[in-house]
């Protein structure tokens, strides 16, 4: 490059002295500063020539070694266009060119090459069509972002031309660092892991595989679960020796795009986008070319319209592209505690980067408190990665119960626990095992809770997803359901787009007001109440996250929905047996008067509550005694049981009465 850049000044300094020798004006200091009118009549009488061959530059070899060799078979450069941007650059290069061009272009303040300089040092000019074809935008030097053309406002001979910084310095022999058009835009550098052919023989017939053999192609991933599929094509890429530039764009940005297409040209590196943003066709159709190895990662199907004249091949992701089964053990390492890992996180659908990142975020709470990671810690560090942006629409609980919180007969309890089984297993069972296939079928977990009021089928759901290690988002059905024609089906859709996506557990509470039973069409209001029915029916069907439906009557539910439902549940009135664990289980932290359990299991007999209705008693009873600053005695359990029955409007007998027994 210094060489061409010497032979070059040479041949600048040779023209700067031939058309000295005939300029009157070469001594005045104002030159280039105005126009005389002796200089313009010694314009208007040269005629209009090239420099000619033998006064020409020598053009820059394009068969090379070098850099610039390298860089014109990569981009499809001619001698010209090499030459021309040594002749560009050479001001970044050497500051002396920059008073030199300012001498040729006749004016101090244009100290950069100008597109009829170059040609003239070329021997040739902007009058040949085919060197001013090479300015052209759709010509290699533009539209590979190797030249910027300026001054748009004057005729081309007269545009000056720059070079980005990034290939002046590529072409230089520096390619540690990424383009500064590429920062603070969310492009990450990765570089290869593998040797070549050796390593990508290693990762066999998986897609990530495929895309690495087969050279410069543009892929539409549609994944399932963001990220899922694109971790193994980018491990696959690097193992084939090749560097990965990973880019996470917010929104569509066309110069980003375009830097970034440069940069994979120039260091032979792949480009993997994901996610794809809303309305990604300008972008797409940036990046889709046949000169690097493309891969436009989302949730949704492609649209021919992003790029109808690219060869886009798309694809969906195959089942079981999430990363190792021994991820997480490799990320955390040693364990604090006796649990199972894998059941642990088992109910997370996580990528591969995204366990890295609850790995490191477990690892740095652990250290934080000193231990090993622990259960909670990884179910936390996990529910943050995967954390549904629900707040408009639903409101988030962290459970706090387990199993042994809820008080409940043998079969729904059994039950309960089937269902978290199902959460943890259905990627095996649905996905491996293949038991729900085709129809467009999703992979969620739906069940339905059916019982009186404050029979615990909220604290139910509570509990499935505490022992899931997820959030429980309780859907607020004011903010769901809406007064206008098709409002309320896009709220619902934003919920199960949101869920489908990330790890929690969805509950809607007093679920008959969406998932009611279809009507006889008898108004309009009835044929609008049942398409909202049947939307639900065919998302339910697509669904791939775990919802919880409750209801105080089952028989409200559309039976269409029913069989949809993978559990169903029903949570019987307790009896007095029950009664009385659940007043122990409510009382269990409070301090107690001697003398209370004869107490509990007289109210219990006597005053049929329910467990929500027994959770507010014991409230009341607790309350009483904090005010008496002693523990809670047998009196105050009572009172707790008498408020509640006078809230609910019942009928309470008094010992000092006659009809009482």
């Amino acid at each position: 490059m210094l060489d061409l850049i010497a032979a070059l000044r040479a041949r600048v300094t040779a023209l700067v002295d031939a058309r000295s020798s005939g300029d009157p004006t070469a001594g005045d200091p104002l030159r280039g500063l105005y126009v005389t009118e002796e200089t313009a009549r010694r314009i208007a009488a040269e005629p209009v020539r090239a420099a000619g061959p033998d006064d020409a530059v020598p053009l820059p070899d394009t068969g090379g070694s070098s850099r610039l060799a390298e860089l014109s078979r990569t981009f499809g450069l001619s001698a010209l266009d090499a030459h021309v941007l040594v002749a560009a650059l050479a001001p970044d290069v050497d500051r002396g060119f920059e008073a030199l061009y300012g001498y040729l272009n006749d004016d101090v303040g244009r100290r950069r090459a100008t597109v009829g300089l170059v040609l003239d040092l070329a021997g040739t000019g902007p009058f040949d069509p085919a060197a001013r074809d090479r300015f052209h935008p759709a010509a290699p030097l533009l539209s590979g972002g190797l030249l910027v053309v300026e001054d748009e406002d004057r005729p081309l001979p007269g545009r000056a031309l720059r070079v980005p910084e990034r290939l002046v310095a590529h072409l230089l022999g520096d390619d540690g660092r990424l383009d500064a058009e590429l920062l603070d835009v969310g492009v990450e550098l990765l570089p290869p892991t593998g040797a070549g052919e050796a390593a990508a023989a290693t990762v066999g017939m998986t897609l990530g595989a495929r895309v690495a053999a087969a050279g410069p192609v543009t892929v539409h991933l549609r994944e399932r679960v963001p990220g899922a599929a694109t971790d193994s094509v980018v491990a696959a890429l690097r193992d084939a020796g090749r560097p990965v530039l990973r880019y996470r764009p917010e929104s569509v940005d066309v110069a980003a795009a375009r830097a970034l297409l440069r940069e994979a040209r120039l260091r032979g590196a792949a480009v993997v986008v994901e996610p794809l943003p809303p309305q990604p066709g300008s972008l797409v159709r940036v990046l889709a070319s046949s000169v690097a190895t493309v891969v436009l990662a989302g949730t949704d199907a492609p649209d021919p319209r992003w790029a109808p004249d690219a060869e886009l091949l798309a694809l969906d992701a195959p089942d079981g592209t999430t990363g190792p089964g021994d991820l997480w053990h490799r990320e955390l390492g040693a364990l604090e505690g006796d649990f199972d890992l894998d059941e642990a996180t088992a109910p997370y659908r996580l990528s591969g980067d995204q366990v890295r990142r609850a790995a490191r975020s477990a690892r740095a709470l652990a250290a934080f408190e000193g231990t090993a990671p622990t259960l909670a810690q990884v179910q936390r560090s996990a529910r943050l990665v995967s954390a549904p942006l629900l707040d408009s629409h639903a409101r988030r609980i962290r459970p706090a119960v387990g199993f042994a919180d809820i008080v409940l007969p043998e079969a729904p309890l059994g039950m309960l626990h089937e269902l978290t089984g199902r959460a943890r297993n259905r990627e095996r069972v649905l996905g491996e095992w293949r038991l729900r296939t085709g129809g467009g079928r999703g992979r969620g977990v739906v069940a339905l809770f059916a019982g009186e009021s404050g029979t615990g089928k909220t604290l139910g759901a509570e509990v499935v997803a505490g022992e899931l290690g997820l959030d429980l988002y309780v859907v607020d059905l004011s903010s769901v359901v809406d007064k206008y024609i098709g409002e309320t089906e896009k709220n619902l859709e934003r919920i199960f787009v949101e869920v489908d996506r990330t790890d929690c557990v969805l509950l809607f509470d007093e679920a008959d007001a969406v998932f009611g039973k279809r009507s006889e069409v008898k108004s309009s209001h009835d044929r609008y109440a049942n398409l909202e029915s049947a939307y639900l029916l065919q998302r339910l069907e697509s669904f791939a996250g775990i919802a919880v439906l409750t209801t105080n009557l089952r028989a409200n539910i559309d039976e269409a929905f029913t069989r949809r439902l993978d559990l169903v549940v029903d949570f019987p009135f307790p009896d007095a047996e029950q009664r009385v664990a659940l007043w122990h289980s409510c009382l269990a932290g409070t301090p107690k008067a001697e003398g209370l359990g004869e107490e509990i299991a007289r109210c219990a007999a006597e005053f049929e509550l329910a467990g929500g209705s027994i959770r507010s008693a014991a409230v009341t009873a607790g309350y009483l005694a904090a005010a008496r600053g002693s523990a809670v005695t047998g009196a105050d359990v009572r009172a707790g049981a008498r408020r509640e029955y006078e809230k609910a409007g019942r009928l309470v007998l008094d010992a000092g009465m006659p009809w009482a027994p």
